[in-house]
């Protein structure tokens, strides 16, 4: 990532071109640009050695007008504040535009799991849980796995929260492992919701899923999900982009005849490193990490971090492309915006493309406080229409106002936060 790009600035941006287009009341404005919450705290753990090393720990509560704050826990040796009021903002609308009740949050550590080990990372999530119990829980503030982070520590992170608590409180944390208060259906929807959103933009624009083509980029678990899900509908990706942690860059995996994404899972670590020489004997050629975005085909999915498409690059998307279905937060900057609206790319934003996976999360946590679980076909079912009804309202708003997607899904998403706040009486 860029040192001079600030996510939260471009956050800040997209909601303020919106509030000037809907002539949001000044105090509204001021209210929602901005987070009601912030929690910056250092995390003391002893490492396996004997030593002891402090992170730095950060939680985020954007907005809750809607319901209790909901967003992810993310590790990353690169992890700013900045960075996390971006997501817990975008959160917010994420939230808003699938019409959840809830509000949008985000939390992170400043660290590097692939440096530490298991002990060191239980230490580490049961470190942050301590600093945030008394402002989280199951009806304030539910976390949830994020980047590097994963169901193991969403599992430790409850146990802790139990603990102080004295209590079972299985809804004050989703993204857990099933059988421990987890929801079938959850590892799936975000890269499912992608798809779902993919596949009604694509019908909408007459075009035949079997006849298309797909670069993916990043290959965890939303890119490995959204890619199983397109291959379903008929498409062909070929080719997938992903960061080696090895190598601290990022590579390009291409086969003209079609990736099989399972067969490149199956080769894929934990943390969404494809193995090169691996992917090699399968027949991949492996180019540079940009590859991705300058390939001939329909369909772009950045599904890896943020500041992905820029002013700099988006020129080089081919001119084949006709959609990019934003499974990543924030992936594309103002400046690329700018480029993909003269060339009429139908964009499906971030906050409601990859909404599937709060969605689920949603449900998740209305199965944990309620003690019921349902059955994973119900619950792909119901994901499936709730994404389907936001795409049609957000594309039904676009077409009848003249909209870019983005603005058409932040006009929603803004109307009912800024609603639900007016008739608080909070400003």
């Amino acid at each position: 990532m860029s040192a001079a790009y600030n996510p939260y600035a471009t956050a800040q941006k997209q909601f303020d071109d919106v509030a000037d287009m809907i002539q949001l009341e000044p105090a509204v404005r001021e209210f929602l640009r901005q987070p009601m919450r912030e929690y910056h705290f250092t995390i003391p753990v002893r490492m396996d050695n004997g030593e002891v090393r402090v992170f730095k720990g950060f939680r985020v509560q954007h907005n809750d007008a809607r319901g209790p704050a909901k967003g992810g826990i993310r590790f990353h040796p690169h992890e700013t504040i900045d960075t996390v009021r971006a997501l817990a903002m975008w959160m917010t609308w994420k939230c808003s535009v699938v019409d959840i009740p809830l509000g949008g949050a985000k939390g992170g550590i400043v660290c590097d799991p692939h440096h530490l080990s298991e002990r060191e990372q239980e230490r580490l999530c049961r470190g942050w849980v301590r600093q945030m119990a008394k402002n989280l829980g199951p009806f304030l503030d539910v976390p949830a796995p994020d980047v590097m982070s994963n169901a193991q520590h969403m599992l430790w992170i409850m146990d802790e929260y139990e603990t102080i608590s004295g209590g079972k409180y299985p809804g004050v944390i989703t993204g857990k492992p099933v059988g421990m208060g987890g929801s079938l259906g959850r590892t799936e929807a975000t890269g499912f919701g992608v798809i779902y959103t993919l596949r009604e933009a694509l019908r909408e624009l007459g075009i035949t899923p079997s006849t298309t083509t797909a670069a993916i980029q990043g290959f965890g678990n939303v890119g490995q999900y959204a890619a199983k899900m397109y291959q379903q509908l008929g498409g062909t990706i070929t080719a997938v982009s992903c960061w080696d942690h090895n190598d601290q860059k990022a590579y390009t995996f291409y086969n003209k005849n079609g990736v099989d994404a399972e067969a490149l899972a199956g080769i894929t670590s934990v943390y969404g490193d494809i193995d090169k020489e691996k992917a090699q004997d399968l027949g991949y050629e492996i180019l540079p990490g940009e590859a991705w975005l300058e390939q001939a085909v329909d369909i772009l999915i950045p599904a890896a971090l943020e500041n992905q498409i820029t002013g700099a690059n988006a020129g080089n998307i081919s001119k084949q492309v006709k959609v990019i279905a934003e499974g990543a937060n924030g992936p594309t900057t103002p400046e690329a915006d700018q480029v993909l609206k003269e060339r009429e790319i139908f964009v499906i934003p971030d906050f409601l493309a990859n909404a599937g996976g709060v969605t689920c999360s949603y449900f998740e946590q209305v199965q944990s406080n309620m003690n019921y679980y349902w059955e994973k076909e119900e619950i792909l079912e119901k994901l499936d229409t709730k994404m389907t009804n936001a795409f049609l309202a957000v594309s039904s708003l676009a077409r009848e106002k003249n909209l870019y997607m983005r603005d058409a899904a932040y006009v929603i998403a803004i109307n009912r936060v800024a609603e639900a706040v007016k008739k608080r009486g909070w400003v």
